[in-house]
């Protein structure tokens, strides 16, 4: 049987049944362990039995199936026990590749139920992480990790959002123990769920940008649902303001003192929505390609055309070049190299080669790739979202541009 029938059928590799099969060309997932591929098994068994036959519906209604969050959480995918020995263990640097096929995994099914997920795994983890103190994250970091404390990244506002930088207006002023924090925040996806926000302000005092675990219940915070999207549409995002919400010191993160800080959260996130956009390419062409091989025009299947099959070529390479750039990268983090250039170029072209994906995809499904049927229409739709938010083409583009020149071409 030759390698491309193998990969296609599914068949096992190396002594393992492959989870990934066609869209995985080159076998990324032979990098997994066997305790990794049992669990993402356990994930995809779930997101094809539980969550998949819900996500047309509630897609359209706009609405986050709720009854799949407390399912997810309790499979324990963040640090699963098999993987670690014990519930908040060290993180194993080596296991990059498995929280990367996590995200994958969960985007292919759909990109709203990753988003869902790295907002707890990714965005919250990482800035309990980075920007918490040693016994901060002692506090917080197992909470965290059994979702016992639920939180989401909020940064972007209103009139701000590629030039947060220096366009950050929410303000934080010192009380004696205690800071008062001022502004708004939007695009917070997640928000309604969580137990605390991670606000991100600038001190009146030094000019400089400071974090903060606000309660989301707190007096002075207001959420509203963020209506009308055309994608992501099952996220629920919210617009928050802020009204002088009072936050004890000891609910700020000691470790974030400058936006230099949150730059190095940030570099470390545009990580994951790069799988996110692979994962999402992985699901519109898996979508596609049985649409092709089902459907008969002509008294032939879609799939016997040659611009048909032209198109598969072009949507497999572009996953096939997307995986191959997000594994690489993630090993190069998993041996603690985190440069800016360098998740920047894997957000940039991830998101790019997902844009001609999808595209790819609805073409070759033709006027039933517009209905949620053919589950095209989602990814069509999704990866718009996915395109923009944790750093725009255009900024990812500056980002490598000045480490290629070493001139800086952004405006301030």
């Amino acid at each position: 049987m030759s390698t491309e029938t193998t990969l296609a059928a599914g068949q096992k590799t190396a002594g393992q049944e492959r989870l990934y099969g066609v869209c995985d060309y080159y076998d990324a997932e032979s990098l997994l362990t066997a305790d990794e591929r049992r669990v993402l098994g356990r994930l995809r068994a779930f997101l094809d039995e539980k969550a998949r036959p819900l996500l047309a519906e509630y897609w359209e209604r706009g609405e986050f199936p709720e009854q799949l969050a407390r399912p997810l959480i309790d499979l324990d995918l963040m640090e699963p026990a098999e993987l670690t020995g014990a519930p908040g263990a060290e993180r194993n640097p080596a296991r990059g590749i498995y929280q990367g096929f996590r995200i994958f995994e969960l985007a292919r099914t759909d990109a709203s139920l990753a988003t869902f997920y790295t907002a707890q795994a990714g965005l919250f983890r990482t800035a309990i992480r980075v920007g918490a103190s040693a016994q901060q994250q002692a506090q917080w970091m197992p909470k965290v990790i059994d979702f016992s404390l639920k939180g989401v990244f909020s940064l972007t506002e209103p009139d701000s959002g590629s030039d947060i930088a220096g366009g950050l207006s929410t303000t934080a002023r010192r009380e004696g123990d205690s800071w008062v924090l001022d502004g708004a925040k939007r695009w917070i996806g997640g928000a309604s769920t969580a137990d605390v926000l991670a606000v991100f302000a600038r001190d009146v005092a030094d000019g400089q940008v400071k974090a903060f675990l606000v309660e989301r219940e707190a007096a002075g915070v207001t959420l509203e649902k963020i209506h009308g999207k055309t994608a992501l549409r099952m996220m629920q995002n919210a617009h928050i303001t802020l009204d002088g919400v009072r936050v004890p010191e000891s609910m700020r993160l000691h470790n974030v003192n400058s936006f230099r800080d949150v730059a190095a959260m940030l570099k470390a996130m545009r990580s994951d929505v790069a799988w996110i956009a692979t994962g999402i390419q992985a699901g519109a062409f898996e979508a596609a390609l049985r649409y092709v091989t089902e459907r008969q025009q002509f008294g032939r299947p879609l799939g016997s055309f040659q611009l048909v099959q032209e198109k598969l070529a072009r949507m497999l390479g572009n996953v096939t070049a997307s995986l191959s750039l997000v594994v690489r990268l993630t090993e190069q983090q998993a041996r603690g190299i985190y440069r800016d250039q360098d998740s920047a170029l894997a957000k940039m072209q991830t998101s790019l080669l997902m844009r001609e994906t999808v595209a790819l995809a609805r073409e070759v499904v033709g006027g039933n790739g517009i209905t949620l049927a053919t589950d095209v229409a989602r990814f069509h739709a999704d990866a718009e979202a996915v395109y923009s938010y944790e750093g725009t083409h255009e900024i990812n583009a500056l980002i490598i541009g000045r480490a290629l020149t070493g001139e800086s071409a952004f405006t301030r």
